[in-house]
């Protein structure tokens, strides 16, 4: 059988079986040999970087690399500048993998890999996928994503499904028609996994949910389901599990870097140490101890092209107690640090709070099938939400009360009711957004 997948990268130079091969050397390390493997790994990349890279030069002054913590914390803002003047010497827009990030954090910027980096990053998914008997060269893909909607953009994903074998269901609308839809198609192709965003999934499976449909049973193909790009609530696990009779696995990735961390079969999110060097620190930017919060910070530990070197990726995490250093495992994933509420007593709490106190009545009874708040100002906060009806006062009421309770008394709300809720343009959907 052709080996679609690994020919497409091969063939637009991306050399995926040498990135194989170094992947499968690092996983079969001895603790001692990956500590020495990281220790020259980060070296290697900020020498080549001092050396090639005037933009990261200028950066880290004139401290020396002796010390990794006196390297500077890079961001996005710090990244905002034309590719131009942060691309390595030797690389050019005809040699590198060039994207840019979804901008869900309100930055979108553009970045490079040089290829070799960009094979291993494809090289990870593939071993981690594989984890769970998922074969991108043969596996076919129930895709729950965004589309571009120009003529060329469209088309040119539709052909990139076509070769990566994968099936895409746009997900900017998603009404019970629509669903409907997915479903026969569900029923007439043999999919062996669905990707995607978390929440066009889980809404997918609040219809099956409503039918009372277990995806599997009329697609018995279906081995995993993988979610991607937001959080994935314990009751949403749940629901997803009981609808689609699966196991629900969940990865935490970044365009300009990798996947960060993946779900392995015990159930652990497990940092992906083979690619990337992961640190939690504190705002001093001080590493913190194992079981502590903090803001995630990535090195890329191949990407020659751009530097991504101590990169403050605007999420807070906790890593578990028992990581080590080639075995990090992710406790905690707290969201972004951008989705904080500010609220009127001067007290700080994430967004993702705020959702889901909102969360745990609103979606009782079924009528509410996705919704989001946006903090307006200090104590206004607006909920819009796709319902079949209109809340009652009782819920509003109720929902007031858990607020008081979760957050503070006297904060002001307004329901508005809509057919369907604004995805970003990748069909991202952002459960919290503040406006101050």
């Amino acid at each position: 059988m052709v080996h679609l997948f690994d020919l497409s990268l091969q063939l637009n130079g991306f050399p995926i079986k040498k990135a194989k091969a170094e992947l499968d050397k690092i996983v079969h390390f001895s603790e001692e040999e990956y500590v020495s493997f990281l220790e020259s790994k980060k070296k290697e990349i900020v020498d080549f970087h001092l050396k090639n890279n005037s933009f990261y030069r200028e950066l880290v002054g004139n401290t020396t690399a002796e010390n990794w913590e006196d390297l500077p914390i890079l961001n996005k803002q710090n990244l905002q500048k034309p590719l131009e003047e942060r691309l390595s010497n030797g690389y050019s827009k005809s040699n590198i993998y060039l994207n840019k990030t979804s901008g869900s954090s309100g930055t979108p910027f553009v970045f490079a890999k040089d290829k070799y980096s960009h094979a291993l990053t494809w090289a990870s998914n593939i071993m981690r996928f594989g984890w769970f008997g998922i074969d991108f060269n043969h596996s076919y893909q129930a895709r729950f994503y965004g589309i571009p909607m120009d003529f060329i953009g469209y088309q040119k994903e539709r052909l990139k499904d076509f070769l990566t074998h994968r099936f895409r269901f746009p997900v900017f609308d998603l009404s019970d028609d629509i669903l409907e839809k997915f479903l026969q198609k569900f029923k007439s192709k043999k999919f062996d996994y669905v990707n995607g965003y978390t929440s066009s999934i889980v809404l997918f499976a609040k219809f099956l949910e409503h039918k009372n449909i277990i995806l599997n049973e009329i697609c018995p193909t279906l081995k995993a389901c993988f979610v991607t790009s937001e959080m994935l609530f314990e009751t949403d696990k749940k629901l997803l599990e009981k609808q689609f009779g699966i196991p629900i696995i969940s990865e935490y990735g970044a365009s300009e870097l990798d996947l960060i961390a993946f779900e392995n079969p015990q159930g652990e999110w497990q940092i992906n140490a083979e690619t990337l060097f992961v640190e939690i620190l504190d705002e001093n930017n001080n590493v913190v101890p194992h079981g502590t919060e903090g803001k995630i910070v990535i090195t890329s530990l191949f990407n020659k092209a751009n530097p991504f070197i101590r990169y403050d990726i605007g999420d807070i995490g906790i890593l578990d107690e028992k990581s080590t250093p080639q075995k990090p495992i992710l406790k905690k994933l707290i969201g972004r640090t951008n989705d904080v509420a500010i609220l009127p007593s001067g007290k700080k709490s994430p967004g993702l709070t705020f959702y889901y106190v909102t969360k745990s009545i609103i979606e009782d009874d079924g009528n509410v099938k996705e919704f989001i708040i946006k903090q307006m100002q200090l104590d206004t906060f607006e909920i819009e939400y796709v319902a079949e009806k209109e809340l009652v006062s009782e819920q509003i009421q109720k929902i007031k009360e858990a607020i008081d309770l979760y957050l503070e008394p006297n904060l002001n709300f307004t329901f508005t009711r809509k057919s369907v809720l604004e995805r970003s343009n990748r069909g991202k959907l952002k459960q919290f957004k503040c406006y101050l």
